[in-house]
């Protein structure tokens, strides 16, 4: 599957590859030795802060 930017810089992946509600949420990485973008689906539930903690980027970082 190819997914194309948009001109408002969004990723749009078509509902019949990969089936997702509003409001769904993902983790994100980038994979530098395969330079690709990673999204996968979080588990609900989850503890926000826990995800949060795992952030490489601080909070405070401008």
């Amino acid at each position: 599957m190819i997914v194309t930017m948009d001109a408002k810089h969004r990723l749009a992946v078509p509902l019949s590859q990969a089936a997702a509600r509003p409001g769904d949420e993902f983790h994100v990485s980038y994979d530098a030795e395969e330079d690709a973008i990673i999204f996968r689906r979080s588990t609900t539930g989850q503890d926000w802060l826990e995800i949060l903690a795992e952030c490489p980027i601080p909070i405070d970082d401008p």
